[in-house]
């Protein structure tokens, strides 16, 4: 094989490397750039600060309140010994309040933003003879213009 052949196909096999490697930079710009990838980013870091205000919540507030009520229990102190083996069910209960509460928040949280949000026209879909999907209000005017046809049809 000559020199020349040899760079011919090493500038045949870079050309489709760069061709594919294009493909793929635009096929992972056009994945990111849509809405819900962005939003699912910036949800996960708003969760991850919502999270540690929660637990700061439950730690600091609740906790020691629920220890108050129930007799002046530190909830993180309670373990139960089999051996040499200690169980600390007091943060097993902690997290469950723990989880319950960020729960709850985020369920109210929600609650109060889809009162907020403008509701959204919900028109009902109607299929004609095609099958095409029309708006209730494009096939009722559709259907007075038919009439309309109709009627002049009858007086002529």
């Amino acid at each position: 094989m000559s020199e020349e052949q040899k760079q011919t196909k090493v500038r045949a096999a870079t050309a489709v490397a760069v061709k594919s490697t294009k493909k793929f930079g635009s096929g992972f710009k056009k994945f990111i750039s849509r809405g819900n990838v962005i939003d699912l980013a910036v949800g996960v870091m708003i969760g991850a600060a919502f999270g540690k205000i929660v637990s700061s919540l439950v730690n600091d507030i609740f906790m020691p309140i629920i220890g108050v009520l129930v007799g002046g229990t530190d909830f993180s102190a309670l373990s139960i010994e089999f051996g040499d083996v200690t169980i600390t069910y007091g943060n097993f209960l902690q997290n469950v309040i723990d989880f319950i509460i960020v729960a709850f928040c985020i369920y109210v949280l929600i609650s109060i933003i889809h009162r907020m949000a403008p509701k959204k026209e919900e028109t009902q879909k109607v299929t004609d003879k095609k099958g095409e999907k029309l708006d209730v209000e494009q096939n009722q005017l559709l259907t007075e213009i038919r009439d309309e046809l109709r009627k002049a049809n009858k007086k002529k």
